[in-house]
This record gives structure tokens, sequence and C-alpha cells, in this order.
């Protein structure tokens, strides 16, 4: 039992590191592992509704949507101020899906610890580098960033299923490394602003 909540947990945090990354990709690679029924075995999963063709479809298209948006300049200061609260909701709900617990308050607060926390945590590192590749390089660098961005949700929404445990280690020094630049970068941010 408990070992099944860590594995839910660590899980939950490689999607929910995943969706500070980009909100909408890590929901589309759960869904289509929940609709080609290739989730990790023996977990009980209150997703089924995002296994289905309409939930696929939808989330493909908003993935689209939200990765084209980032490669326009200004629109993708403006997306992340959008994804920072739809990050969270996303981890949270990608977490709290994952978990076995019959006490539907500490699922969904777990969820929102762990998941949205991560999630809001990696989101409000990405729009402060974003922030300052805007003001340092008149947004050409944007673009690059949201490359890499890209390519981090898909991988590490994909090696999430492949081995949560490394996934979940992963995610957790992702988190603390933004939030250790958060803090550096505000203090930056503040000094530019001043100049």
């Amino acid at each position: 039992m408990y070992q099944e909540i860590v594995l839910a947990l660590l899980l939950g945090l490689g999607l929910s590191a995943s969706c500070g990354f980009r909100v909408f990709l890590p929901l589309l690679v759960t869904s289509l592992a929940a609709y080609f029924k290739i989730l990790p075995e023996g977990m009980n999963y209150s997703i089924v509704w995002l296994g289905t063709l309409p939930a696929v479809i939808t989330f493909a298209t908003a993935s689209l949507i939200e990765i084209a948006g980032y490669y326009i300049p200004v629109v993708d200061n403006f997306l992340d101020f959008i994804a920072t609260p739809l990050s969270v909701a996303a981890g949270t709900l990608l977490t709290a899906s994952f978990l076995q617990i019959d006490n539907e308050m500490i699922k969904w607060g777990l969820g929102l610890i762990v998941g949205g926390g991560a999630a809001g945590i990696v989101q409000t590192g990405t729009a402060f580098t974003r922030l300052l590749s805007s003001k340092t390089t008149l947004t050409t660098g944007n673009g690059l960033l949201a490359t890499g961005e890209n390519t981090l949700a898909f991988s590490g929404a994909v090696f999430a299923f492949i081995v949560p445990v490394i996934a979940g280690v992963l995610a957790l020094a992702i988190v603390l490394i933004m939030l250790y630049f958060i803090k550096r970068s505000s203090g930056r941010l503040a000094k530019m602003k001043q100049s």
C-alpha cells in the first residue's frame, strides 16, 4: 500500500514538473498512455476519462496551440501569465489521479502540495527565465528557450511513465534548482528595473 502511494507520488511529481514546462503536453502524454492502456500496472486510476478519444483530441489540439504560442514574441510572456494557475491545476489533477487513497481530502491535498507545488515552482522558474531572456536578448532567445521547454515537458512526461522513481527524483532536483533560480532572478530583475 505505502509502496504504491510513494510510486504514485513520484509518477505525479514527474508529470507535474513537466506541466511546469508546458501545461497540456504532459496531459496529452497521460491521455495517450490511458487511451492505449500502457499505464503502469497495479495502480487504481480515477482518470478513465483521460483515456477517451475526445480527451486525446482536446489535449492534442491544446498542446499544439500552446507550443505554437510560445514561439511568438510577447504572446509567450502572456502565456506564462495564464499558464501558472493552469499548471498548478494540471499538476494537482495528475498527481491526485494516481493516488490510491480513499480519503478525498488527503488525496487532493497531497495532489495540490506535491503536484501543484512542483508544477507551480517549475512554471514560475520558466516565466522568470523567459522574462530575463526577453530583456537581455530582446526576445530573440525565446524561441530556443521554448524548444528546450517543449523537449523537457515531453521527455519528462514520457520518462515519468517509464521509470517513475528516477523521474520523480529528477523532478525534485529540478524543483529545488528552480527555487534557487527564482530567488536569484527576482533580485536580478529588481536591479534591472532600477537601472
